[in-house]
């Protein structure tokens, strides 16, 4: 590629230098074919989401509860079969609906499509622990189709938005490492969910929050909580920035009630069925937030799981006690971030503040399961450009801490081809980096390595049999701990565009 093309296109991101994901695309330019790009880019990610998906998923042939497929193929069971005022009351015991009624509401698509095609797929109780070739393959099209018309389309815009006027290379190379993120995929194609709903509403309402959409990205973030309640973990800092914008706006106060307007009426329209009486929304409140189950229920690199390794805090603390435990040491991790992103609400720091936020939900928080690590890992990946070491530590960790319960699903394979497959398009190890972040990120590797080597030759003690898995928490969540500390380090010394909001205004005026 000349140098003019280099700067046609826009190279100047180390990640757009030099590596696998760049030669692709320069195949393209010299072909005079580089408009195929996004297609290319969405085609290849979609190929890859699929052939995890022949992989077996969460709970195969593993009764009497089989897992999180069945989780959700119940679900659309239940919410064909049943009216709208049993959803949330049916068999609690059989995985009762326990998400919000966005998911219901799609379940129910989902459902009426499926019954279609083969009525058996969701017969009601009959169809319990239902697995045949034909209804995996209608459910794992389910997510592709999904995250088709809502996650990849956001990703495409949110590139747009923000390399958009700095080279067309830039903008398709983010969009394929983005796309190509491996923690997402072996969850949601692999061990079964639709977590791309949740975090492609979330997406969407940041895209729409950078083209000051305001109000409109006040209602796909609705959207998002209104899906999975999971995504509370950006709810402060999505407050934060929104009331901080209220204040910087000339037209404040009326962006204010807009604002409010925008967050009721949607809520309302979400919950309306279930308006008819008090005992019926405190049903959905009851299922949606339960805390019967306690601190946490698995091994999470969390703090709560670190220290309950020297420390039993469930033996020592009551429920109540737990609960306002995580709660004041959630608000207490995320205050500094939230009340900088309130007092500085640009849109780079609305980024940084996403991933802190995250951070303390997941580190701190009550009820927290391996999986949620998806939430601080959406704003994590949309800076790779900016943070590439830290955001391919953060996401190789990621990854490290869900093994255990890849390992139990038979995801092995697949974990660690789209791991590498990602670390090598990336080309994480040609960046620049200082001697300390070689050397700490030599150690994380490393340990990751031997981590692996030994767990698959070494069998633990017959007294420890939890043995690796523990280590796996306690290295994972002190890597976590650094990165919060060091995502919270970038937020607070980021020096932004002042024009980024002016330049936009000027542009439409």
């Amino acid at each position: 590629m000349t140098k003019s093309k280099m700067q046609q296109h826009g190279v100047d991101s180390p990640l757009a230098k030099n590596t696998p994901a760049h030669r692709w695309f320069q195949i393209l330019v010299q072909n005079q074919t580089f408009w195929t790009a996004p297609l290319v880019t969405v085609l290849f990610a979609l190929f890859v989401r699929w052939a995890v998906a022949l992989n077996p998923y969460s709970g195969f042939q593993v009764p009497p509860m089989f897992g999180d497929y069945e989780a959700q193929r119940h679900w659309m069971e239940l919410t064909i079969h049943l009216p709208i005022k049993k959803w949330y009351r049916y068999e609690l015991q059989w995985w009762g609906l326990d998400y919000p009624p966005l998911t219901a509401y799609h379940s129910w698509l989902c459902g009426i499509v499926g019954s279609w095609i083969n009525p058996a797929w969701f017969a009601l109780d009959e169809s319990r622990g239902y697995e045949s070739p034909d209804s995996k393959h209608f459910m794992r099209a389910t997510v592709v189709f999904w995250e088709s018309i809502i996650f990849i389309p956001a990703v495409l815009v949110f590139t747009q938005i923000c390399y958009g006027k700095q080279g067309h290379l830039k903008k398709n190379i983010a969009a394929l490492l983005i796309l190509l993120q491996p923690a997402l995929i072996i969850i949601d194609h692999g061990h079964f969910q639709f977590n791309n709903i949740m975090l492609g509403t979330t997406l969407w309402a940041i895209n729409c929050f950078m083209m000051q959409q305001y109000a409109l990205g006040s209602f796909f973030f609705c959207l998002s909580l209104g899906f999975k309640q999971m995504a509370l973990y950006y709810a402060p800092a999505v407050f934060a920035f929104l009331l901080g914008r209220c204040f910087k706006e000339p037209n404040g106060i009326a962006m204010f009630i807009r604002l409010g307007v925008t967050v009721v009426a949607t809520f309302g329209v979400l919950l309306s069925p279930f308006l008819t009486s008090v005992e019926d929304i405190q049903q959905v409140f009851h299922r949606v937030f339960p805390i019967a189950r306690g601190l946490y229920e698995d091994k999470v690199a969390n703090m709560w799981c670190a220290v309950n390794v020297v420390v039993k805090l469930r033996q020592l603390f009551d429920l109540q006690t737990t609960i306002r435990l995580s709660l004041v040491a959630t608000v207490l991790a995320m205050l500094p971030s939230v009340i900088h992103l309130g007092f500085n609400p640009t849109r780079k720091r609305l980024m940084y503040g996403l991933v802190c936020c995250s951070m303390s939900f997941f580190l701190f928080s009550f009820q927290v399961h391996e999986k949620s690590i998806l939430l601080p890992a959406l704003p994590v990946t949309l800076l790779i450009l900016e943070e590439p070491w830290a955001v391919s530590m953060f996401i190789n960790v990621a990854m490290f801490s869900m093994f255990p319960l890849l390992k139990r699903e038979a995801l092995v394979l697949p974990y660690f081809l789209v791991t590498i497959l990602w670390n090598y398009l990336a080309g994480f190890h040609t960046i620049p980096m200082s001697k300390v972040v070689k050397l700490l990120t030599s150690i994380c590797y490393t340990v990751i390595l031997v981590w692996h080597i030994a767990e698959s030759y070494i069998p633990p003690p017959q007294a420890l049999p939890d043995l690796y898995t523990v280590l796996n928490v306690l290295f994972s969540c002190g890597c976590y701990l650094l990165a919060f500390l060091y995502f919270n380090w970038r937020q607070f010394n980021l020096v932004d565009n002042a024009t980024e909001y002016t330049d936009h205004r000027k542009k439409h005026q």
